[in-house]
Parts: C-alpha cells; structure tokens; sequence
C-alpha cells in the first residue's frame, strides 16, 4: 500500500503534521518558501525590510527544520534572521514587530503531542496571520518553487533580551522582585519541557522554582497544554509548600510548548484555567491599571467576561475560536484584551499575539498588588458580579476522520430539542455548536482542525451539573464509533 500524506491545510493557528508522515522536509521547505512569498506580497512597503524571522522551540528536530526553512527562505531572495536558540513563539512575533521583517516562521506545535510539528505564520504586524492568507499560501503551493535571481543571506540573532525588555516594561518588575526577595510570594512554574524554559526567571531576575525544565522531545509522556490534568507535580509541589507554610503567598503558572498559552495554580494546588484568569487580568488591567479599549473573548470564554464588561462599562466583541481573530480585532480597534479559553490572552498595548509570559507578569503583579491569592482575586469577582458557575472541557478521540464527518453531519441537520433533560433556548454555529441551556449555562461542540478529535466545553451553575452536561455530549458523540 502507498502512503499518501492529507493536503496541507492550515488550522486556527499553523499547519501542523505528524513527523515523518505529512509534516516532512520537503514539504516544510515547499510550504516555507511559498508563505514568504505571500508575506512579501501582502506586507512589502515603505520602511518595511525584505526580510522574515525564523524561529523554533523545543521539539524533536525543531532546530533542524529551522535551519531548513532558513535555506529555503534565502534561495528564494530574502534576509532571513535564524534564532540562535529556541524561544517562545510570542518572542519571534515581537521580532516580526520590531525588526521591521515581513513576518516569521516559527517551527512548533504549541501544545499538540509529541508525533507533531508545525509551521506558524506571522505577519508584520506581530500576529498571527489570517486565513485570507494561509488560504493564499494553500492555493499556490500547487505552483511550487523556483530559483530566486539572486539569494539573500542568512543572519543568527537572539531573540531573547529584546522580548524581554519589552515585556519588562509593561509590569512592575522592581516590586514582583522585591515581594519574592523578602520571602512574602513564592513563584512555581512548570514549563511543560517548552520554549518558556528559563524564561520568568531572565524577566524577574529572582527565585523562581521550575519545573521539567529539561528538554524532552516526548513531553514526559504527556502533551505539553496547560491543563490540570498533564500538571500533577505542579500541583503536588504547591500543596505541600501549603502545608509547610500557610502564611506565605504563593503562585504557580503553567506554560504550553511555545509558552503562548497559560493556566495557574494557586496558593493551595488548586488548578486555575484562563476561564479564571482572564477575568483576574480584565480587572487588572481596567481597574487598577486605568488601560482603556474593548475586552474581546472567543465563544467558548466564560459567561463572568461579560459580566465584567458590563461592570467596567467596556465594549465587548465576541469571535470564533482562534487567537487570529482576536488579533484581526486589535489590528483595527482599541482592545485592553482578547483571550480564548485554551489559555491564550493577549494585549493592546502589546503586539497582536497571545503571550503567556507577559500574562504571567500580569498575574504577579495583580497578586502582590492586592497582597490576594489568585483564587480569591478569583472570588472577589464573582461576588462583585453576582455570577457563580464551574467549567470543564472534555477533549474526546474520535475512532477517525469518517465519524468527524458524521458527527458534523448530524449537527448540522438535527438540532438538539434538549441537551441532559434541559430545554435548549438558543443555538450559536460561528464556530461548532454553542446550545444555551434553560437550566442556566452553555455547552459547545467543535471539532479540532488537525486531529479526529471532538471538544466538549460546558459552563454551567455547578460541577454536578458540568460533568452531567458532558457526559451526556460524550455518549452522544461516543454512539456514532
């Protein structure tokens, strides 16, 4: 039998591939030479320099298809500025940014399984581009590469110190720093075996306890998403510092592969996922910080951002999943945040990208500013807005592609009358299938792009209620295998 590998096609944020399957060398180098091709098409301009960052984490051969992309980009005419080392993705965006380059190609799967790697595409503004591009990319792939007039250069950078300047000077270091010198906050941070690896530590310049800090191309087993499920020692290690010492503040923050998303941890070992965090941050960052704009959540965030909307008396936007359409948002408005329940949160007052590293300095600063544990930041807003509920998600193997389609199928042609005996009052298809329900709360089905895997996400008044909820979506999805 012959192997034949799936069309390239782009997801909510890159191509990704199984290695040695569809994601291979000459694939890469086609898929590469083309993107910079289209970047130079859509970003070339006055003050803006014929050149594209390429960077990579920290997976298996990541600095090898990197060096790849590097050679194939210059053949085809270009400056090309190589990473010295890996880095967080949201550092090559800022480079894109501030180097004024056509954009960057970074070599990652964020927070796939270990079989994967990636492409992402970023623009010159500092984002992730959207699909009117990655559709353009696709289309002309079928056209291939041919030889340049003449080859550009390749150029080593590091990407690191002007990242993190600019991240330095958006919080206050000096009293994160001088909180932790005095022994009042303890920082724990697991890194996934990702790109974030020594990073919050390079940004503070203190004590910062790191977990799996080692490069591991297998991810300990797991799969590097910040989820409470792949994060045990995180949470072991906090509850006993908890119980060694209950007086001390203490926080934990968890990066995925390419540190663009994040969840916490609070005081007692206690998983936060950013369906917590984003409404610590908005009240952060609009009451104690005065920064102005627009909150901008996906439809999978938490029923409590617009409540803090409305509290706060800023616009709200609601998108697609994907942090492109966030960015799409802060391109062309004022925005004090956009974040998407996956965990990634981005500024305005930044670049266009989610960025899990500055979010953690967010966070710190929000902890010692208020001298509060994260759960009770957390809290607090819950009874300012008088909205109580609980969350999950259930990321469920489908037994193939075939049972996708079917899956699809049925929600298209058959909405669901009631869902785990409540009524449904509304149905929202801008990305999968959101189904309000009477009983109070949402779930919504959506499919990934790159796997046979279905997402199940529910909010609802209590944990009782969100497991119910969910189990009752898995058996339904569970009876098409």
């Amino acid at each position: 039998m012959v192997f034949s590998p799936p069309p390239i096609k782009f997801g909510t944020d890159g191509w990704r591939g199984v290695l040695g399957a569809d994601f291979t060398f000459e694939r890469v180098a086609l898929v590469a030479g083309i993107a910079a091709q289209v970047l130079r098409a859509t970003f070339a301009g006055p003050g803006r320099k014929d050149r594209i960052i390429v960077g990579y984490d920290r997976r298996f051969m990541a600095e090898d298809f990197a060096q790849l992309v590097a050679e194939t980009v210059a053949e085809q005419g270009f400056e090309v500025w190589l990473s010295q080392s890996y880095a967080p993705t949201p550092a090559f965006s800022w480079a894109a940014h501030q180097e004024q380059a056509l954009g960057a190609l970074v070599l990652t799967a964020s927070h796939n399984p270990a079989r994967y790697l990636g492409l992402k595409v970023k623009g010159a503004f500092g984002g992730s581009v959207g699909p009117e591009i990655t559709s353009q990319i696709e289309a002309q792939l079928s056209q291939g590469l041919k030889p340049a007039p003449q080859a550009g250069e390749i150029l080593t950078f590091d990407s690191w110190p002007s990242y993190c300047q600019a991240l330095q000077a958006k919080v206050d270091i000096t009293a994160i720093r001088r909180v932790v010198e005095q022994g009042q906050l303890q920082i724990f941070v697991d890194v996934m075996h990702g790109a974030a690896a020594g990073g919050l530590a390079r940004l503070l310049g203190c004590e910062v306890r790191e977990l799996n800090s080692e490069r591991d191309p297998l991810f300990g087993g797991a799969s590097p998403e910040p989820l409470a499920r792949y994060v045990p020692e995180l949470l072991q290690t906090i509850q006993t510092a908890a119980q060694q010492d209950q007086e001390r503040l203490r926080v934990g923050l968890v990066f995925d592969g390419d540190a663009d998303r994040i969840a916490a941890v609070d005081g007692q070992g206690q998983f936060l996922s950013s369906q917590g965090l984003i409404p610590i941050l908005i009240d952060h960052l609009a009451r104690h910080r005065g920064l102005g704009g627009e909150i901008v959540k996906t439809i999978s965030g938490s029923d409590l951002i617009p409540r803090l909307a409305q509290l706060y008396d800023r616009p709200l936007q609601e998108t697609a999943i994907g942090y492109k359409y966030i960015a799409d948002r802060m391109l062309g408005h004022e925005v004090l945040i956009g974040g998407e329940e996956s965990g990634g949160i981005g500024y305005g007052s930044h670049i266009p990208e989610r960025d899990a590293l500055l979010s953690a300095l967010y966070v710190l600063e929000a902890v010692v500013e208020s001298q509060r544990d994260i759960s009770q930041l957390y809290q607090d807003l819950q009874a300012k807005t008088h909205f109580y509920a609980e969350y999950d998600r259930i990321d469920l193997p489908l037994a193939s592609m075939a049972v996708r389609g079917q899956l699809l199928d049925y929600l298209a042609q058959t909405p669901f009358p009631q869902i785990a005996g409540s009524p449904v009052t509304d149905c929202l298809n801008i990305d999968g299938y959101k189904f309000r329900l009477q009983s109070g709360g949402w779930l919504l089905i959506r499919f990934s792009g790159t796997e046979p895997v279905l997402r199940l996400y529910c909010e609802a008044p209590t944990l009782e209620r969100v497991q119910a909820v969910l189990q009752w979506a898995k058996d339904w999805a569970l009876s098409f295998a």
